[in-house]
């Protein structure tokens, strides 16, 4: 994992010579919002998409190990973020469809061999998969890129490589799961057990759609779990493949059970089943408050939430500029700004701010913005007009409230999801832009005096998922990782994903963590067992 991190950073922060960008002029001034005007030649303005080279042969739902067609008959499509077209139609599951894979999956844990092998077994089983991701790594980031519109280089170099790292990790902590002998001060024997929690219904978000799939359902099945879960509508093609690999590395029929739909339908019903022991949701802040709403209201499951952020990038006036701007223009338009910990406030020092302005600008103009499929590029399309459409209002709104728009704020081409990687300085905390989710890649540049006064402005969020942190001075480092109130604190890096280093966020940024040890406890629950001991030798 430490490799695949090494990749995120050099394969996607290299500034690349084939796109062409000449500036036509531009005005910004302090307190003022101008539009500032390029002429961008780049694979997504003048290029014919390349066709994948995969077939989409998974469209149905996988329920009780074998590909059905919804109990309507209903299908929607997924489309290419790249032109707007449909790829495919997928089928539409509705309450009827979630009632069949809770079944199967409910029968595969009470009665089924997964949770009765052992562990070493379901191990086994995990790693042939993990295997088999690797085997398969061609056909898999060519769906990711296709649905997704993220370069296929970040997804077949940097994600699938994790993917099976983070496979492998929990398969390995597999027969590793165990209780204790605890001491009494009576005279009896007590033990705890460690049993898996039963059926787990998991839903998942469009922005990370494999890497999501992993990181949900193989905690889960390490545990001796059965699943249900629930892929984004815009972004239902990779885990389907996934699925039947995992099939084909030996895992029983109805151990995993993969549908694909709407939230207000599909995702709803999940969420307030009565047999459904366990629920894990990442997605948007409001989305979590409905979805534990739900859980709350059906039975009380519990609930894990990897929602929103609105994650701080700090950079100290002892900063080596470069290394920072490079640094901050990673942690903001990796995935096309479309990630939950995205540094998107970039707190400066006024003392270096004036620099990395400037040098934040000329990163931007330098990013490849494309065709995902071509060799080179950085940025491709947002995922759909919906959230294409978004991020333009709030490019607007930044303008409006009087930031200075400093690069980018267009649309790029004339067909698919493209924008302008865009830099907004003279940024307010009382902005929407400073405020709010904008899942883009919208740069917000901010200025601050002391590290006091940045603490104070940076916890001022109702999220709490990460932070960045970039100084060379280690007193420094330790006052901010101990006062931001996050998750994670990346200190000179970012976006550092290895299996075992736990994920999650404070405040409304969501409840428990992914990945590492602690990820475990979100699928088991502890037992006691006590016994008397009679005359025993000692307690």
């Amino acid at each position: 994992m430490a490799a695949a991190a090494s990749r995120i950073s050099s394969l996607l922060s290299r500034s690349l010579a084939s796109p062409s960008l000449h500036s036509k002029g531009r005005i910004c001034g302090v307190g003022r919002s101008v539009v500032c005007s390029y002429s961008y030649t780049t694979a997504a303005a003048i290029e014919k998409p390349i066709t994948p080279s995969v077939k989409v042969n998974y469209t149905k739902l996988l329920i009780n190990g074998d590909y059905i067609d919804s109990a309507s008959g209903k299908t929607f499509p997924t489309y290419d973020p790249r032109t707007g077209d449909v790829i495919a139609h997928v089928a539409e599951a509705n309450v009827e469809d979630i009632n069949r894979a809770v079944s199967a999956a409910r029968k595969a844990f009470d009665e089924g061999p997964w949770p009765k092998m052992t562990a070493y077994e379901r191990s086994k089983v995990l790693f042939r998969f993990a295997d088999l991701i690797d085997e398969h790594t061609e056909e898999l980031a060519t769906l990711e890129t296709w649905d997704n519109g993220k370069p296929y280089e970040q997804a077949a170099k940097v994600e699938l490589p994790m993917i099976s790292r983070l496979i492998r990790y929990y398969a390995g902590w597999a027969d590793k799961i165990h209780g204790l002998t605890v001491p009494a001060d009576s005279p009896h024997l007590v033990q705890t057990i460690h049993e898996p929690i039963g059926v787990a219904g998991q839903i998942i978000p469009w922005n990370f759609p494999l890497l999501m799939f992993a990181w949900k359902v193989a905690p889960a099945l390490a545990c001796g779990n059965t699943v249900v879960i629930k892929t984004a509508e815009q972004t239902p093609l990779s885990a389907l493949y996934a699925a039947k690999l995992l099939h084909e590395a030996g895992v029983p029929a109805g151990v995993l059970n993969v549908v694909s739909g709407y939230g207000p339908t599909a995702g709803a019903a999940l969420a307030s089943h009565m047999q459904v022991d366990k629920l894990a949701f990442t997605g948007s802040t409001e989305t979590g408050k409905i979805v534990l709403q739900l859980a709350a209201k059906s039975n009380l499951k519990p609930v894990t939430l990897e929602l929103g952020g609105k994650s701080p990038f700090i950079v100290c006036k002892d900063a080596d500029v470069d290394k920072a701007v490079e640094l901050a223009h990673f942690a903001l338009f990796f995935n096309q700004g479309q990630c939950c910990c995205a540094g998107s406030r970039t707190y400066v020092h006024e003392s270096v701010y004036d620099e990395f302005l400037e040098k934040a600008k000329a990163r931007a103009l330098k990013r490849s913005v494309g065709d995902p499929f071509v060799a080179g590029i950085e940025q491709g399309p947002q995922i759909d007009s919906e959230q294409f459409e978004k991020i333009m209002r709030y490019i607007r709104s930044g303008v409006e409230s009087g930031a200075t728009l400093e690069t980018g704020g267009q649309r790029l081409g004339d067909k698919g999801y493209y924008i302008q990687p865009t830099v907004f300085s003279n940024v307010k905390e009382d902005m929407l832009i400073a405020k709010d989710e904008i899942f883009g890649p919208v740069q917000s540049i901010l200025k601050f005096k002391d590290i006091n006064e940045v603490i104070k402005r940076a916890n001022t969020t109702s999220y709490g998922l990460a932070a960045g942190v970039f100084t060379q001075d280690i007193d420094t480092a330790n006052t901010l990782t101990r006062a931001l109130k996050v998750g994670t604190v990346w200190v000179n890096c970012y976006d550092v994903f290895d299996a075992a280093i736990p994920f999650g966020g404070y405040k409304m940024s969501g409840q428990g963590r992914e990945k590492g040890i602690h990820c475990l406890s979100n699928y088991l629950q502890v037992k006691a067992v006590v016994t008397p001991l009679k005359d025993p030798a000692w307690i």
